[in-house]
């Protein structure tokens, strides 16, 4: 039987997406490789959200073509479905599908192969489209599982191709969610990742709220926490948090989406709230729960951003506090509003950048410092060397203890920890005796 290899780039949502046709290819008959070179098919999921991001996929495109000319190079993502036009002339894959009716690629792969015939089938979204029937029983060797409870954005960010590559909103139906779920707890995963594309927004179409899913994984019995994936501010009211506080599930940790803490920057790129409004909502949560922890992303070098709207941004994130800020240089992406406004120079975003990743680690590390003496939950995952065990807190925070009394693995078990050091992006503690 074909044996099959993917390559996987962006998201969470794309390795998500990877794993669920992963296991819908094994289970039509084909086997996964190790690597490319033993692969006879080998899938690229690619990732559009920057030109970056574009000009990654085409470089693994061409280097698989020159590596593995007998090979049949699938391209499927976001990439071809955002730019369908641009995909149908990528002459290096033999097969090229969007983000739809991925359910039809190992019929796509064998007629393929059989018939050695190139196919293009890039399906437009519509406004009626369903979820995509996509699922996933197991993340062999993960303790870790994420699950997509929604796709699709209707909120069009003046610089995001995303609408165009995923569609409007959508949602996983909660008996769907919950048969999954079922089989994840059945694998031996204790914890679950809700991702989506802008997951604030499930359940819209059902009269349905984030909290429902939550709720609907804390029902599951051997699914012992429940983490959220990127969150946008809109959306998450008090009645969500009150009744997320009641699921004891559920990690506290908001990666709660910035992207800039200067109004009239937020103005431009289209968000739909005020740095007043963003801030609003980190307090309301930091009320239901004091031990929550944010993290973000901000956007440096926009069109037209000036010192002192950047300024602004790097004073806002140092009063919300953030435990870890993941930076990114605007980078014009052809389609958007915002590629067609007055960009600033590579120095310019390259410098502001520099500086907000240095307030970034002063944060983290305040926040870690801050732990220093309390005792958490720490589900353990791995063993990095033959030195120390590695697991997470539910804040997300990255705890190290020593393998010196425990010599057996502590891999998907959950200890209480007293964290007693903190690094620049972890902690050290020891497990308490029972």
């Amino acid at each position: 039987m074909y044996k099959v290899f993917f390559i996987t780039l962006g998201c969470k949502v794309n390795q998500y997406e990877t794993e669920c046709m992963k296991a819908d290819l094994i289970s039509k008959g084909f086997e996964t490789a190790c690597s490319p070179d033993k692969a006879d098919v080998i899938i690229l999921n690619s990732c559009t959200v920057t030109s970056s991001g574009d000009s990654k996929s085409l470089y693994a495109l061409r280097k698989l073509r020159k590596d593995r000319p007998d090979a049949l190079v699938v391209l499927t993502g976001c990439l071809p479905q955002a730019s369908p036009e641009t995909a149908e002339n990528i002459p290096e894959a033999d097969i090229i599908i969007g983000t739809k009716n991925r359910k039809l690629l190992p019929s796509m792969i064998t007629e393929s192969l059989e018939q050695k015939q190139r196919i293009v089938q890039i399906d437009k979204y519509s406004c009626n489209d369903s979820f995509e029937d996509l699922v996933h029983s197991d993340f062999k060797g993960k303790t870790r599982a994420f699950v997509k409870i929604q796709d699709g954005c209707n909120q069009f960010c003046s610089y995001c191709i995303i609408p165009f590559a995923r569609g409007r909103c959508r949602s996983k139906p909660l008996d769907v969610l919950r048969n999954e779920l079922k089989m994840l707890a059945d694998a031996g995963h204790k914890e679950v990742v809700l991702v989506g594309i802008n997951l604030a927004f499930y359940g819209m179409e059902y009269g349905l709220r984030l909290a429902d899913a939550v709720e609907e994984c804390s029902r599951i019995s051997g699914i012992e926490r429940v983490r959220l994936g990127s969150l946008e501010p809109e959306m998450i009211s008090d009645d969500d948090l009150l009744r997320l506080s009641k699921c004891p599930q559920f990690c506290p940790q908001f990666h709660l989406s910035l992207q800039s803490g200067s109004d009239t920057v937020l103005k431009r790129m289209n968000r739909r709230y005020t740095t007043a409004e963003y801030y609003d909502l980190v307090c309301r949560i930091r009320r239901i729960f004091p031990d929550a922890s944010f993290t973000t992303d901000i956007m440096v070098g926009f069109p037209q951003e000036t010192e002192e709207e950047f300024i602004q941004s790097m004073n806002f994130a140092e009063k919300v506090g953030f435990a870890k800020i993941h930076v990114f240089q605007y980078s014009p992406r052809k389609g958007t509003v915002a590629a067609g406004m007055p960009q600033l120079s590579k120095k310019i975003k390259a410098e502001r950048a520099d500086r907000l990743k240095a307030l970034g680690n002063r944060l983290q590390e305040k926040y870690l410092l801050n732990l220093v003496g309390k005792t958490v939950p720490v589900l353990f995952e791995r063993e990095n060397n033959t030195d120390f065990h590695h697991g997470y807190a539910p804040d997300y925070t990255l705890i190290k203890i020593s393998q010196k009394n425990f010599k057996k693995s502590l891999r998907n078990f959950i200890f209480y920890v007293t964290i007693e050091e903190a690094h620049n992006d972890f902690c050290y503690g020891t497990i308490c005796e029972p």
